[in-house]
């Protein structure tokens, strides 16, 4: 079961009727819109996981009929809703029933509840996500970095979604220093076979030369001191690089720019490896 969201959220609220009641465990609580054109509510993730099944649970009383024709969508993407792809179509539901819809391994952050149409309104009661984390062991950690340019916070680096490659919606950014860095914490130790990184899809993107990839357990200097693993040649704008670390062992990965006046931006990292350790 996939418990780890982050929020959930509607196009509207009718009353105290708020998109939480949709996945507080209580099939008899229900998030409720207001009558609407293409009325959604959509639940996020902590980050993407491959998704197997979707249980929900409809209304249980006379208003059952409202759910008919709803789009359960998995995707990525939080704002443009209609870009994430169906994953089953309810076509109708007896009042108070649970359904299990199939989703294959579809691969998402945000999990969308969608009534095509004008004049709808939508009533989530109870929704169970089943599914499993891909392999890339960043994705359940948390990161921290040296310093932030505006809200292009350091989680971004590691939100599961490489295609965001605009620094505006999906990279982290640290301000202009002496030898930025970011870290990410593993949570646990792991034997680490390779890292990922994401270089900006822009023509001024820097190609982060020199920038070093450490791999540890400690926390000295902020994890700065622990092996490396790899010192990145230049990642061209827009691309993926995979760099081998031979199953190097440790809960903190660092990736540092050294030098002045530099400027580390990340739209992804990830990272492979066996554990835990």
């Amino acid at each position: 079961v996939v418990a780890l969201w982050r929020s959930a959220s509607q196009s509207s609220q009718y009353g105290t009727l708020v998109a939480l009641n949709g996945v507080d465990g209580d099939p008899g609580s229900c998030s409720h819109t207001q009558t609407e054109d293409n009325p959604w509510w959509e639940l996020e993730l902590r980050s993407k996981y491959k998704v197997n099944t979707i249980k929900f649970t409809n209304v249980d009383g006379a208003f059952f009929t409202r759910i008919d024709g709803a789009e359960i969508r998995v995707g990525i993407f939080a704002d443009d809703i209609f870009s994430n792809p169906v994953c089953a179509v309810i076509s109708s539901m007896a009042a108070g029933a649970t359904s299990n819809f199939s989703c294959g391994g579809m691969e998402g952050r945000y999990i969308i509840f969608l009534i095509p149409g004008t004049g709808k309104i939508l009533n989530v009661c109870e929704l169970t996500v089943y599914g499993y984390m891909p392999d890339n062991r960043a994705s359940v950690g948390a990161a921290t970095q040296s310093s932030t340019s505006k809200d292009w916070s350091a989680d971004r680096a590691i939100d599961g979604d490489r295609g965001l490659q605009q620094i505006n919606k999906g990279c982290s950014s640290t301000l202009n220093e002496t030898s930025p860095w970011l870290r990410v914490d593993l949570l646990y130790f792991y034997a680490v076979n390779r890292v990922v990184i994401t270089n900006r899809n822009v023509s001024n993107a820097i190609q982060m030369t020199g920038l070093e990839i450490h791999i540890g357990s400690s926390l000295e200097n902020n994890g700065n001191n622990n092996p490396i693993c790899a010192v990145v040649p230049g990642i061209p704008m827009g691309e993926s690089y995979n760099y081998t670390c031979n199953g190097m062992v440790g809960r903190y990965i660092n990736l540092i720019l050294p030098g002045d006046f530099q400027m580390l931006t990340l739209c992804e990292v990830e990272v492979f490896g066996k554990g835990n350790l």
